[in-house]
């Protein structure tokens, strides 16, 4: 198998197809959409040369900074409370649950799997202001506080947002970092028990710093997803109340298939590209130093 492997021709023959594939797929349309962003216009009414007018139109536009802004908000938003739920929920399977955790697991992972657009018509129930009232602004009937219309302003819309997101991601997550804190040597847990660790001093010091590869990688996965968010948007607000709901990669598909400009569009996409690359070497730097450490 070494000799097989060690072979330059016989590797470069076995990643041919996925390699292929690959370019086809990926890497041929990652650098024709950079080749739009050096020219404006569509398919239908031809490409003119813009040199670097569409980056100039991305540094003052507006509605871009907007996006980009609601973009970040999100993200880090969700990232935090998806992760940190599931990293409490992973806790939770290992240390409380343990055996009998098998069907909360299943129970808490089954909205991952539940189409986008179902989840969102279920949120759009709960949080309904009119023709009825839905479950949520009910209970605050029930306390005493009036009906709130949560689609009506940019602020409450967000926060809907957020709890779906959380919701349809927290049990991913918690079944990741589960995986990752069933890892952990029980021998070295027995011994920090016999040292006096135990409860929240068990798991600040010796837990978390054993489970950190794999609360990175959540990270990860995490911030690059929320980042490109999109159907959750599209099924639950459309970007609205007008725009202040609207991401990065809606303000993208707007601009290039609603409007036709296929080289702002592209710009935007390669923004977002930017930040997503930023923010995952940041978190990848970030990780080396504290594993160094640890």
């Amino acid at each position: 198998m070494k000799n097989v492997l060690g072979d330059r021709r016989t590797a470069a023959l076995l990643l041919a197809p996925a390699l292929t594939v690959y370019s086809l797929i990926i890497l041929i349309p990652v650098f024709w959409s950079l080749g739009y962003t050096l020219f404006e216009g569509n398919p239908i009414t031809g490409f003119s040369w813009a040199g670097l007018a569409n980056f100039e139109k991305l540094w003052a536009d507006e509605a871009t900074r907007d996006a980009l802004w609601f973009t970040v908000r999100f993200a880090l938003v969700t990232t935090i409370v998806q992760v940190l739920l599931g990293y409490l929920l992973a806790l939770l399977y290992v240390f409380v649950l343990r055996r009998a955790s098998s069907l909360v697991r299943t129970l808490v992972f089954f909205p991952v799997v539940l189409p986008t657009v179902a989840v969102a018509l279920l949120f759009q129930q709960l949080f309904e202001y009119a023709p009825r009232t839905g479950p949520v602004n009910a209970l605050l009937n029930v306390v005493g506080i009036e009906s709130i219309d949560w689609f009506s302003t940019g602020s409450s819309a967000f926060w809907v947002l957020i709890i779906m997101e959380a919701w349809r991601s927290m049990g991913f997550y918690a079944v990741l970092l589960y995986a990752g804190l069933v890892d952990i040597p029980e021998e070295t847990l027995e011994s920090a028990r016999l040292d006096g660790a135990s409860g929240a001093r068990l798991v600040r010091h010796i837990v978390v710093p054993l489970s950190l590869p794999v609360l990175f990688s959540s990270l990860i996965f995490s911030i690059n997803g929320t980042l490109k968010v999109f159907d959750s948007v599209v099924a639950l607000t459309s970007g609205g109340p007008g725009s202040q709901t609207t991401p990065l990669t809606l303000y993208m598909f707007q601009t290039s298939f609603s409007y036709g400009q296929y080289g702002f569009g592209s710009s935007i996409a390669l923004l977002l590209t930017m930040v997503c690359l930023i923010v995952t070497v940041g978190i990848f730097r970030s990780s080396r130093r504290d594993l160094t450490r640890g």
